[in-house]
C-alpha cells in the first residue's frame, strides 16, 4: 500500500517538474527566438549598407548604396529584396546532409518592407552635402573658410556685385548722343556732324564680342564638351526620399557651405586645372553658371569676372586723380573743335570706363594664365594707359603680373559661396552623374536612387508558431 502510494506520489511530483522544464525551455526558445531575430536582422541590415557604390566611393568619398543596383529599376523593393536574402542565408540550420545542425528554431522571413529612405538629393541634395561635409571636417579647413568670409564680404562690401557698370556707362552715352554737334560741310556741299573720334567707342563696340575671343585669343585648347541638361538631376524629375535621418543636423551654417565649396574644389575641376576622369573640364564653372556646354560655362564666369573687375577698377579710377587728369586732357583735346563745354564732364567719363574695362580684361587675360589680381588696386598695380584705348583693335595687352592678390581659382571661391545653395548642390550631384557614367556598369546611374540610411520593418515567423516583427534604422552615421 505504501509502495503504491509513493509511485502515486512520484509520478504526480514528475510531471509538475516536467512541465515546469518543458515552459523553461519553451520560455528559452521563445527568448531565442528573439534574440536571434534581432541579431540576424542587424546583420542583413548591415549587409545592405556594405553594398555601397564603389565607384562613388573611390572618386566622390561618399557612402550610398544604388537601389537600382546597376539597373534602371529605381525602387526600394530591391533593397528589400536583398535584405530578406541576407536573412534567410544568415538563419540557422541551412545546412544539409547527415551532419546538418537540427535547427530548434526553424525561423523565416515572411517580408521586409523598407518604409524610409534617406537619399542624396532629398532636402535640396543636403543630404549628399552632410556627407560631403563630414569627409572634409577631417581636414584643417579653419584658415580657407576665414578667407573666402574675408573675401567675400569685400566684393559685398564693394559692391562689385550688384552695382550696374554697364547701365551708368550707357546713361553716359545716352548724354552725349542727346548733345547737338556741330555741322561742316563736305567737298560736295552736303552738311554733316562733325565727329568727336572719342577713342570709348572703339573699345565699347567690341563689348557685345566673344569675350573668350579677347582674353584668350587662341581658343583650339577650350573644351568642347556639351551635355543633355535633361538627363541629369538637376533638370530632370527625381525621386524622392525621407530628407535627412532623424537628429542629423541641416547642414546650413556659413562653415557648413565653405567646407562643401573646399569639398567641391577638392573633388572637381576647373579652367586650368582640368582632370583626366572628369566629362565636362570645368566643373566649377558649370556649377556656377550651369550652362550645356563648357564653353558657356566658361564664357559665362568670364563675363561675371570682367563685371567685377570692371566695377573695382572704375572705383579705382574716380579715385585716381593723376588718371582723371590725363582723361580729362584728352576730353578736352577731343572737344576743343565742337566748342561744348558741358561736353567735356561726359567724354572725360566716357574715356574712365573705357579704361577701366580694357584694364579689366587685360587682369582677366592674365588671371587665365595663372596670374594674381588684388580685389582693389593701387596705382602699383595698374597695367594699361590712355595709349592703349586710343590705339585699341582687339589685342588685349598683357601687362605685368602683379605676383600678389586673388587667383582665378580664389575669384571661382567667390562666385561658388555666392551661389544658391540648393542649385549648388544639385549641380555637384548632375556632375558626379556625368563622371559615374562613364565607368564601366554604370550607365544608368542616378543620384536620387542612391541613400545612405533606411528604415526597414521585417516580419519572421517560426515552423513552431511562433512570430515577431523587427523595425530599425540603419545608415553610415
Amino acid at each position: 500500500m505504501s509502495k503504491g502510494s509513493l509511485t502515486v506520489y512520484l509520478s504526480l511530483s514528475l510531471s509538475l517538474i516536467l512541465s515546469f522544464v518543458l515552459t523553461v525551455i519553451e520560455g528559452a526558445r521563445i527568448s531565442v527566438i528573439r534574440m536571434e531575430a534581432e541579431c540576424v536582422a542587424d546583420i542583413g541590415m548591415n549587409s545592405v549598407l556594405a553594398e555601397f557604390h564603389r565607384e562613388l566611393l573611390e572618386q566622390y568619398d561618399l557612402l550610398f548604396v544604388d537601389m537600382s543596383y546597376g539597373t534602371t529599376d529605381c525602387k526600394a523593393e530591391n533593397t528589400a529584396e536583398h535584405l530578406r536574402r541576407y536573412m534567410e542565408n544568415n538563419f540557422t540550420g541551412t545546412g544539409k546532409g547527415k551532419n546538418a545542425a537540427k535547427n530548434w528554431l526553424s525561423l523565416s522571413v515572411d517580408k521586409s518592407v523598407i518604409k524610409e529612405m534617406s537619399i542624396a538629393s532629398d532636402d535640396g541634395g543636403n543630404v549628399m552635402k552632410r556627407q560631403a561635409i563630414a569627409y572634409m571636417q577631417e581636414s584643417s579647413m579653419e584658415g580657407m573658410i576665414a578667407k573666402t568670409i574675408e573675401q567675400a564680404g569685400e566684393l559685398r562690401a564693394w559692391g562689385l556685385e550688384t552695382r550696374d557698370i554697364a547701365r551708368e556707362r550707357e546713361n553716359i552715352q545716352e548724354q552725349i548722343n542727346e548733345v547737338a554737334f556741330l555741322e561742316e560741310e563736305d567737298e560736295e556741299g552736303n552738311k554733316k556732324e562733325i565727329s568727336l573720334d572719342n577713342p570709348a567707342d572703339r573699345v565699347n563696340a567690341l563689348r557685345g564680342s566673344l569675350v573668350l575671343n579677347l582674353v584668350l585669343g587662341d581658343m583650339d585648347h577650350v573644351s568642347g564638351t556639351v551635355i543633355r541638361p535633361e538627363d541629369y538631376i538637376s533638370r530632370r524629375e527625381r525621386l524622392k526620399g525621407a530628407g535627412l535621418s532623424p537628429g542629423q543636423r541641416l547642414p546650413e551654417t556659413v562653415s557648413d557651405h565653405i567646407l562643401f565649396d573646399c569639398y567641391l574644389f577638392d573633388k572637381c575641376g576647373w579652367y586650368g586645372n582640368e582632370l583626366e576622369k572628369s566629362f565636362m573640364k570645368y566643373q566649377i564653372e558649370y556649377m556656377i553658371a550651369g550652362e550645356k556646354s563648357d564653353l558657356e560655362n566658361l564664357e559665362k564666369v568670364v563675363k561675371r569676372l570682367i563685371r567685377w573687375r570692371e566695377a573695382a577698377n572704375v572705383i579705382y579710377l574716380f579715385s585716381d586723380a593723376g588718371k582723371c587728369a590725363e582723361a580729362e586732357l584728352l576730353a578736352l583735346t577731343l572737344t576743343a573743335v565742337l566748342q561744348i563745354p558741358a561736353l567735356v564732364k561726359l567724354v572725360k567719363a566716357s574715356i574712365l570706363f573705357a579704361w577701366a574695362y580694357m584694364e579689366s580684361l587685360s587682369d582677366v587675360k592674365c588671371l587665365l594664365k595663372g596670374g594674381r589680381i588684388p580685389l582693389m588696386k593701387t596705382a602699383a598695380d595698374w597695367k594699361t594707359g590712355l595709349a592703349n584705348i586710343a590705339d585699341f583693335s582687339g589685342n588685349i595687352p598683357d601687362g605685368e603680373n602683379p605676383g600678389h592678390g586673388l587667383s582665378y581659382q580664389d575669384y571661382l571661391r567667390i562666385m561658388l559661396f555666392l551661389e544658391n545653395s540648393e542649385r549648388k548642390n544639385m549641380r555637384a550631384m548632375d556632375i558626379m552623374e556625368m563622371d559615374i557614367r562613364t565607368t564601366a556598369g554604370n550607365v544608368n546611374f542616378r543620384m536620387d536612387a542612391c541613400f545612405d540610411s533606411y528604415l526597414s520593418e521585417i516580419s519572421m515567423s517560426s515552423a513552431f508558431g511562433y512570430h515577431c516583427d523587427v523595425q530599425k534604422r540603419y545608415g553610415y552615421d
